[in-house]
């Protein structure tokens, strides 16, 4: 009896002390905006002066720090905005909003920073993610001056493409479609504008840019390679705003202003192209246009409680001579509540909605050629900020695929085209994770989590069955790879599940802060990817289509190691990074030698599964204060894929041998950067090197029955000529009185200032005339000269 009385005075005692600590503890907690246009801020730290405890806004503004009870003075910081203090006596909790403004006494910084300069930021685990500024992109050399995020990302290590206009980015030797881009979380699956000449993303309608290269968060799943989260404005929730641009060949403009009495806000922004126009008034057949339309609105239902609206529609249009016309366009939705529950419970809840079509219309043929995606995806976070060393992520979301490769439909009674519908294809992916950064002690900090995804390829349709199960096999005789034997089909109804698949992928981080300036950090991810893009050429295009896991096809599946050692130096001036990182990817799509994915309806005798691996070191000097600013950037690397015979048995791919990706570069090299003279004059550069792109070429040739039949060397064993070029630019701000509200400026730009004729491919032949064998090389772009005229009012 007395034991029991014991124990029940411990316990007693121990919830006291608990109790008594709790009450110890409080907790500050708020939304970060910008003074001038009541944009929240993601990323702004916010911490307390003179000790380790601090917090980064979310991409909602919302901040939440716990510290025990004392005075302490409360610093808010932001680069390019001036430093908020403010003196605090912690007893009890608080809910504090800022308004940060611009920094007048500072000369422009332009920054690209993995994260806000401050020691919090050092400290976090997260790393190989780069926070990229409009306004730096705003600043850089762009060809015929068109601002351009996609081609600005280009410039940091680690990130190229597949040439000059060509169509999204590659990351650490990844593929295009193992980038997961988001436009206010709703999934863009084409980043380009007129075939990768531009991007679909606006500047003028754009907030926030963040790409995430390597040790992906737990939040973001279903791609192997980086995620790039694009966030748009709110609209300035303080004054009526009109902003835009003049161009060579598109003008822009973007209005914005408070809606609902003061409770909300909008942001309504059009782009479009004329260049058509001029072709058509020169009598050119040929003509290509695209537009584009960015909407957003919020409001403010109480301190707690906001909802968000925004949405995404943009369309390319060609029309060549001889009847060939096309099309291609993305369109998203995105309709989000953000609920406070209290000063330390964030919670966002999204649907969202994201399709984009390609349309092929030939006339000489009399025929029209319709295919598409589309996902409904429903989404819920949560952020848990537990205590001053533990903060929580965790979360659902769910998403279901219509997939429609392609639809033939004659445009004519006479047409020699008979309709086909392609099988359509549904699917239906989960996600269920959970994230923690927890600070261990004053110096080390980990970031651990853990995502368990699960993916359904969905019935309503029949699908082939092969001999053996062998979509494709090996041709002794001939020495190719071949379409397998069908031996009848299976149907699937609408109830059916065809594959399932489930895969946890765990991500962890870790960051030690050697002193004030310095850290080291490493990070491992795995990630697993259920769609593909099939593509066998090295450029994207719009006719290439999105397919799901399933029977013949596996998920890829990646790990991902990175060490890195983080350095600012000179009061935050300067900052260095170095970074190495290899990854690999199991069950990487090949393709079989003349291999053909239009319009094919068993894509599964058309491919093999392989694997892929990529490593690489990457550097990073930045400058971001002072009249010059800007960054030099230096990556080598290895991208390499190997592709067995597996179950088709035969070598495989190029003997079964590793060889280069399409995307392997092994050096690439940028330097980009800004000088302001003085209030009037800003001028821009950018130099740019690369390793030429990996190609095939043939070895020889023999002849057959008086047919000339090339011989070609191992897959991507040849490289085009390297790829370099420097852009320059010059920004006036004419003379404008400092109360003027219509505020202009003229950039003048020069692409490829000396002219270099970089080799966009090199394409083999026989002189018709002479019967001679001969190469032809082919380049985009020479110098090209532009100048834009950009307002706000």
């Amino acid at each position: 009896m007395n034991n029991q009385k014991t124990n029940q005075l411990l316990v007693l005692f121990i919830l006291f002390t608990v109790s008594l600590f709790a009450q110890e503890n409080y907790t500050i907690s708020g939304i970060v905006k910008e003074a001038e246009n009541g944009e929240t801020t993601f990323g702004a730290s916010v911490f307390l002066k003179g000790t380790t405890i601090g917090a980064v806004s979310n991409e909602y503004g919302f901040y939440s720090i716990t510290a025990p009870k004392g005075n302490y003075t409360l610093v808010v910081s932001y680069i390019g905005f001036a430093d908020v203090t403010q003196e605090i006596s912690l007893d009890q909790n608080f809910k504090i909003d800022f308004e940060i403004k611009e920094d007048t006494t500072q000369l422009d910084e332009i920054v690209i920073s993995s994260e806000e300069p401050e020691r919090v930021s050092l400290r976090s685990p997260q790393m190989s993610v780069t926070k990229v500024k409009v306004a730096t992109i705003k600043k850089m050399p762009v060809v015929l001056g068109e601002v351009d995020i996609v081609k600005a990302i280009q410039i940091l290590p680690g990130v190229t493409n597949t040439g000059e206009a060509s169509g999204g980015f590659n990351v650490r030797g990844g593929a295009v479609d193992q980038n997961l881009v988001l436009l206010d979380e709703a999934i863009i699956y084409n980043t380009s504008h007129l075939l990768g000449f531009f991007s679909v993303f606006n500047a003028d309608a754009i907030k926030d840019v963040k790409l995430y290269k390597g040790a992906i968060p737990a939040r973001f799943g279903g791609r192997v390679s980086s995620v790039l989260d694009v966030r748009q404005k709110d609209g300035n929730a303080n004054k009526f705003m009109l902003t835009g641009g003049i161009g060579a060949i598109s003008s822009r403009l973007a209005a914005e202003g408070p809606l609902f009495k003061d409770k909300g806000s909008f942001l309504i922004a059009g782009r479009g192209s004329y260049a058509h126009l001029f072709m058509k008034a020169a009598d050119e057949e040929n003509s290509a246009n695209f537009y584009d339309l960015n909407l957003k609105t919020h409001y403010k239902i109480n301190d707690n409680n906001k909802l968000y609206l925004s949405g995404y529609f943009g369309r390319d249009n060609f029309n060549f001579e001889g009847g060939f016309k096309s099309g291609y366009g993305n369109l998203s939705g995105n309709l989000r509540w953000n609920h406070i529950f209290n000063d330390k419970l964030f919670s966002n809840a999204s649907l969202i909605y994201s399709k984009y079509d390609y349309d092929l219309d030939l006339d000489a043929f009399e025929f029209d050629w319709v295919s598409s995606i589309k996902n409904y995806n429903i989404k819920y976070d949560l952020k848990y900020y537990a205590s001053d060393k533990v903060k929580l992520d965790f979360g659902v979301n769910a998403i279901y695929y219509d997939f429609d490769p392609g639809a033939i439909k004659p445009t004519s009674e006479s047409s020699p085209i008979n309709a086909l519908q392609l099988d359509k294809k549904k699917a239906f992916e989960s996600g269920l994770y959970i994230n923690a950064e927890h600070k261990l002690t004053d110096r080390l900090t980990a970031q651990y989590g853990l995502r368990y995804s699960s993916f359904s390829r969905l019935g309503g349709q029949s699908l082939m069955n092969y001999e053996n199960n062998q979509p494709v096999v090996y041709n002794k005789n001939l020495g190719i790879y071949q379409s397998g034997t069908a031996v009848g089909e299976t149907d699937y109804s609408k109830g059916d599940e065809i594959e399932t698949f489930s895969n946890l992928e765990p991500r962890l981080g870790l960051s030690y802060q050697l002193n004030e300036s310095s850290s080291v950090k490493a990070g491992y991810s795995r990630t697993a990817q259920y769609i593909h893009l099939l593509s066998n050429t090295s450029a994207v295009t719009p006719l290439d289509v999105w397919t799901p896991s399933g029977k013949f096809i596996k998920p890829q599946l990646s790990d991902q190691f990175a060490l890195g050692y983080f350095r600012n130096f000179k009061d935050k001036a300067y900052s260095f990074e170095a970074e190495v990182y290899y990854k690999t990817v199991d069950n990487r799509i090949d393709y079989i030698d003349g291999s053909d994915l239009i319009g094919n309806n068993t894509i599964e005798t058309e491919i093999l599964n392989g694997e892929s691996r990529g490593y690489g070191l990457e550097l990073l000097l930045r400058k971001s204060k002072g009249r010059f600013t800007g960054l030099f950037g230096y990556t080598i690397s290895k991208s390499e894929q190997r592709t067995l015979g597996g179950n088709a048995g035969g070598p495989g791919i190029n003997n079964g041998n590793w060889y280069n990706t399409a995307q392997d570069r092994t050096h690439d090299f940028s330097l980009t950067g800004s000088y302001k003279l003085n209030e009037k004059w800003t001028f821009g550069s950018n130099l740019v090197f690369q390793t030429g792109r990996p190609v095939t070429y043939p070895n020889g040739q023999y002849e057959y029955e008086g047919v000339s039949i090339a011989n070609y060397s191992d897959r991507n064993s040849n490289r085009l000529s390297s790829y370099h070029r420097l852009d320059l630019s010059a920004t006036y701000v004419p003379n404008r009185k400092p109360n003027n509200r219509w505020k202009g400026e003229w950039v003048f730009g020069i692409y490829n200032v000396y002219n270099q004729k970089n080799a966009a491919s090199v394409s083999f032949g026989q002189n018709r005339e002479t019967g001679a064998n001969e190469a032809t090389r082919t380049s985009i772009f020479g110098i090209v000269p532009s100048v834009s005229y950009n307002f706000k009012f």
